[in-house]
């Protein structure tokens, strides 16, 4: 069988530097422990999972847990490692640049040499940075500047510090990270954000969270409360398709349904979120997502691979 050549959005790095950092610190990810991870395990889940390009991320909890002056030069250091993979495997790693947000005269710093020195493909922004969330004015300078950049931005939840203090006993990653990005959907979205800055191609991790689920609510929520912007329900409709989403743990029709309402059809990319998805996971939601009586052969092709050469076409040269 020809090889599907997806190209993955939604593919994380844990270099062994990093992890030792953020363990020293008394943090992790929401699992506990990070999963092994070497170049060769991801190549090797790649080439059982048709992955002919992986975009690399880094993992929970990115490098806010370090001071402000350790978050530069960790955030640094972890782009440098990526950009050694890119080198040693060219056609098979690419990266989003990881970015320090403590200040924004760092991040900005960062960004820049994330494009026009290592030559990354965008930014990976998380959801929430302490209380606040993506659209906040807060991160108005940093936004402009990626929006003169017409850059891809690929947002990946937080674990949010009101998530922290729920009294329940389920991992965040099952429930508490689908609604920071929901919430920071919404907020880019209400703000007024994607107006500002109408170049930025925001990726949406993990289906959009929940907001497929509730965007009927959040279309009609003007007409409740009077202190929301008196926007008609399309407006809202038409700005959620204004985002891209990958189908990380989510591919199957449950979700998939719910978020083919609501993206457009053009903007639904492949992610697996390797490796805290592990190879069983990524091989159960592969399993789900080519089912024969699922998608249309076209619309796998489109989600595995074209719609994504749309943002990154660099990837469909010989």
């Amino acid at each position: 069988m020809e090889s599907p050549r997806r190209i993955d959005v939604h593919f994380h790095t844990i270099p062994g530097f990093y992890r030792e950092a953020v363990y020293a610190a008394g943090s992790g990810p929401a699992i506990g422990r990070y999963p092994d991870w070497t170049p060769e395990l991801a190549l090797e889940l790649m080439d059982a999972s048709g992955i002919d390009m992986a975009i690399t991320s880094l993992a929970q909890p990115g490098v806010q847990f370090a001071p402000t002056d350790g978050a530069r030069v960790l955030a640094r250091r972890c782009n440098e490692d990526a950009a050694g993979l890119i080198q040693r495997w060219p056609r098979r790693f690419s990266a989003f640049t990881t970015v320090p947000l403590h200040a924004i005269d760092d991040a900005v710093t960062e960004i820049q040499y994330g494009f026009d020195v290592l030559d990354f493909v965008g930014v990976c922004l998380f959801a929430s940075y302490g209380e606040k969330f993506l659209g906040d004015p807060h991160f108005d300078p940093l936004l402009a500047l990626l929006d003169e950049r017409a850059a891809v931005v690929f947002v990946h939840p937080a674990y949010h510090p009101s998530s922290r203090t729920l009294d329940l006993p389920w991992p965040g990653f099952m429930m508490e990270y689908l609604f920071d990005t929901t919430r920071a959907a919404a907020n880019l979205l209400l703000s007024g954000a994607l107006d500002r800055f109408p170049r930025i191609k925001f990726i949406l991790a993990h289906a959009g969270g929940v907001l497929p689920y509730f965007s009927w609510r959040l279309s009609v929520a003007p007409m409740i409360d009077p202190r929301l912007p008196q926007w008609p329900r399309e407006r809202i409709f038409a700005g959620l398709r204004r985002f891209w989403y990958d189908n990380a743990l989510s591919p199957g029709p449950q979700t998939m349904g719910a978020l083919a309402s609501v993206a457009a059809a053009d903007r639904i990319v492949f992610g697996s979120d390797w490796p805290f998805a592990n190879a069983r996971v990524v091989a159960e939601a592969i399993k789900d997502q080519t089912a024969p009586d699922f998608l249309s052969p076209a619309r796998r092709l489109a989600i595995d691979r074209d719609n994504a050469l749309a943002l990154f076409p660099r990837f469909g040269a010989p």
